[in-house]
């Protein structure tokens, strides 16, 4: 058996993956340290400035972009049928730790069995 993607791949889905998952985390503490985002219309351009003012907001907006030309540096020499769930759980599990250690949000023990499931879903997608 042989896995449907390269080694450089794999590597290359983690780190577009993490990067986009730290960005993320960073946008999230960005709207909580700014009080929430668009809770009316008529402040949405206040919160869009306000958010544009926040230094880790323009951090995180340049890793994500950052991370999405990498994915499309995967997907232009990889199969993106094994590459995305790579992607997505490798984001999820990063997301799901950077949560409960930055913002408190719970890391349940069905959570984490979800994560193993669907690591292991991956792996065995990866092979097929």
């Amino acid at each position: 058996m042989t896995l449907g993607i390269t080694p450089r791949g794999i590597v290359l889905v983690i780190i577009a993956s993490a990067i986009m998952a730290v960005s993320s985390l960073m946008l999230r503490h960005s709207v909580g340290k700014i009080g929430g985002f668009g809770g009316e219309l008529a402040q949405l351009p206040a919160d869009m400035l306000k958010l544009l003012l926040e230094p880790v907001f323009v951090v995180g907006v340049f890793l994500y972009a950052a991370g999405t030309l990498l994915w499309m540096k995967v997907i232009s020499d990889e199969p993106i049928s094994i590459g995305y769930p790579i992607l997505i759980s490798t984001s999820f599990i990063v997301v799901a730790v950077g949560a409960a250690y930055f913002f408190n949000e719970p890391l349940t023990t069905l959570k984490v069995l979800g994560m193993v499931v669907i690591t292991i879903g991956v792996i065995i997608a990866s092979f097929g």
